[in-house]
């Protein structure tokens, strides 16, 4: 469909907490093909979730596959998470982020090192996803968006560890 704007902070879009799913239509493959163009064209990204675009639905897209660096366990390749929900969580691990609507900034944050998800496909039907390592970052990064949350929220302290992203050729 098309390449859509990504909102940057601080647009109080990014803030607001997305609404659930409900139906599996024309509407959302539309929403998931905007996704999807926007994120395969912007080199080195492995998620991206819908309140981004401005799509008020509970929709993430990762794919850890996409990574600059090789991740260091397998990985499920892209996956559309629709409704998604953490039902545990195991370990903490501190790394640092980055984001598409944060473009000049990374930071460090603590997060589960593994994670059990629940969500719906592209079609609607329950999938139970067992992250762990990287994989389990980018979903935790991405669910967080669902809910108004950005990395920034969950920096681990703001003078020592958020940092100017480096360009990249």
């Amino acid at each position: 469909m098309a390449v859509r704007d990504i909102l940057l902070y601080p647009n109080p879009q990014l803030k607001q907490v997305a609404q659930p799913v409900q139906h599996f239509d024309a509407a959302l493959q539309a929403a998931l093909t905007d996704l999807l163009d926007t994120m395969y064209a912007c080199p080195g990204t492995v998620g991206i979730a819908a309140p981004q675009l401005a799509i008020d639905l509970r929709l993430v897209i990762v794919d850890a596959s996409c990574a600059r660096k090789p991740p260091d366990q397998p990985v499920h390749g892209r996956l559309v998470l629709v409704n998604p929900q953490i039902m545990e969580a195991h370990g903490e691990v501190l790394g640092r982020e980055g984001c598409l609507s944060v473009p000049d900034y990374t930071g460090n944050v603590q997060r589960a090192e593994e994670i059990t998800v629940v969500a719906r496909d592209a079609e609607g039907d329950v999938q139970q996803y067992q992250f762990a390592g990287y994989e389990a970052r980018i979903v935790q990064h991405e669910l967080d968006h669902l809910d108004g949350i950005l990395f920034l929220d969950r920096v681990v302290s703001r003078r020592t560890d958020l940092f100017p992203r480096k360009k990249y050729r």
